[in-house]
């Protein structure tokens, strides 16, 4: 099973990220992950949140431009090369990583990597398949 990530798009202006930090946070709503990029005009945020179903109830109550997609989230091994063991799988199966980030918080050792990937169901099989531990639902309850 994926993991749900909101991609919400943002003016880049001072003070637009810490409004919606500041709304999901005043629902009890933590992320658990979370990346942003901006260009001359906008700022992308994604984010894996504790509810991601209740955070975008939220946001579209306060007209948020924003979307609900599927990644991975996947623990990057504990060796040299631990993020190879990852990307070259996924490279010689033909799978385009689009973007990654990791968690804020880890549930043991390792690290979560968040991918954004073109075929996600192939990418987790490829995965499984080489022994990379997947994370699903768990990611929303790490403290």
């Amino acid at each position: 099973m994926a993991v749900k990530q909101i991609s919400v798009l943002l003016g880049n202006v001072p003070g637009s990220f810490a409004k919606l930090t500041h709304i999901l946070d005043s629902e009890d709503i933590s992320t658990k992950a979370v990346s942003a990029a901006s260009t001359a005009k906008d700022s992308i945020v994604r984010m894996v949140v504790n509810d991601p179903d209740r955070a975008a109830t939220l946001l579209d109550s306060y007209h948020f431009n924003f979307e609900v997609t599927p990644v991975l989230a996947v623990e990057v091994p504990l060796h040299a090369g631990g993020m190879n063991a990852i990307l070259k799988p996924l490279s010689k199966a033909d799978i385009n990583i689009h973007y990654l980030y990791t968690t804020i918080n880890r549930i043991g050792k390792e690290t979560i990597v968040i991918l954004g990937v073109d075929k996600i169901e192939d990418a987790r099989s490829i995965l499984h398949e080489n022994w990379i531990t997947l994370i699903d639902e768990e990611i929303y309850s790490i403290p």
